[in-house]
């Protein structure tokens, strides 16, 4: 299979040296940083938040799901406020994709895969609108799952439509999962993204994705049921050797799901998150008792997505 390592090689995918780590880093040098997901508004944020400081350990971004389209105005303030304040990047969700459409194929079983995308120039509109309306209460970093969706995004800065400074996180429902894939993300991304990949990768798959691309990867520790219930906070240090610079982030196993979430679920929201940042605090002992040494970024860390607090629009 000579002639599949050449054709690679010609798209400049080449295989890490074996046993070597990733010898890359956050823009302040870090290895890794923590997410905590499903942050459903305010007062879910203000939930990890509190627990984050009760178990002693830093959240560095936290990642919303429903959509900011189903936040006011005013609540995508308070969350651009709280995200401010703690020096922690606010990522929310394009809110208007195929699961909330009209049409019966996202909720079929084959098609439920395509849930998260956009269909047609009308949602398309819908999603960009969403993007600019929370960009001017100060949110700076949004979650995609469709192609189409990120090149419009950044064809939107290009004229100046959005914020230069806002960061693209591509989501787990997008799911690339080989590195000329990644490659491409990081090319249509400009560099401000970072790659959620999926949840049972193996340390040789997220090496060889690392070798690829410089971008932050995104990967579930610990993944919902939906995305396999994947449980693997002891393997904390052998992922971020692997895969630095990675956003090590905490879903939650055997929970009730939330999506689309409001006041109806907010308890059970804040009660998820609350156990996914414990999850966490897990996770980061044994980080420190296999894998001492490797360093996490500060609140409010270069290269961070945080929340302006200056309005626009």
């Amino acid at each position: 299979m000579q002639w599949v390592a050449d054709l690679l090689g010609e798209l400049g995918i080449t295989a890490p040296a074996a046993g070597r780590p990733a010898a890359k880093a956050f823009p302040d040098g870090a290895a890794f940083r923590i997410e905590i997901p499903s942050v459903e508004g305010p007062g879910v944020l203000e939930a990890v938040l509190g627990a984050a400081e009760a178990e002693g350990i830093t959240v560095n971004r936290v990642s919303q799901g429903s959509g900011a389209v189903l936040l006011r105005a005013s609540e995508l303030r308070a969350m651009a406020q709280a995200g401010q304040a703690a020096g922690v990047e606010v990522c929310l969700f394009v809110g208007p994709r195929e699961r909330y459409g009209i049409g019966a194929h996202p909720r079929s079983a084959e098609g439920s895969a395509h849930g998260d995308q956009v269909r047609g120039t009308r949602q398309l509109g819908y999603a960009l609108e969403d993007v600019l309306r929370a960009a001017e209460e100060g949110i700076r970093s949004f979650l995609v799952a469709d192609l189409g969706l990120l090149v419009a995004l950044r064809k939107a800065q290009e004229r100046g439509d959005l914020p230069e400074g806002i960061v693209w996180k591509v989501s787990a429902a997008m799911a690339p999962s080989n590195p000329v894939t990644l490659k491409l993300l990081e090319r249509l991304g400009g560099g401000r993204l970072t790659v959620n990949v999926p949840s049972d990768v193996t340390l040789g798959e997220l090496a060889e994705m690392r070798a690829a691309i410089g971008v932050p990867i995104d990967l579930y520790v610990e993944s919902p049921d939906g995305l396999g219930g994947v449980v693997r906070g002891n393997e904390l240090g052998d992922l971020i050797v692997a895969g630095a610079p990675l956003y090590a982030k905490f879903g939650l196993r055997n929970a009730a799901p939330v999506y689309p979430s409001g006041h109806h679920l907010a308890a059970v929201s804040a009660a998820n998150c609350v156990e996914k940042v414990h999850r966490a605090a897990v996770a980061l002992e044994w980080l420190e008792r296999l894998s001492p040494g490797l360093p996490q970024s500060k609140p409010g860390a270069a290269g961070l997505g945080v929340p302006s607090t200056t309005r626009s629009g």
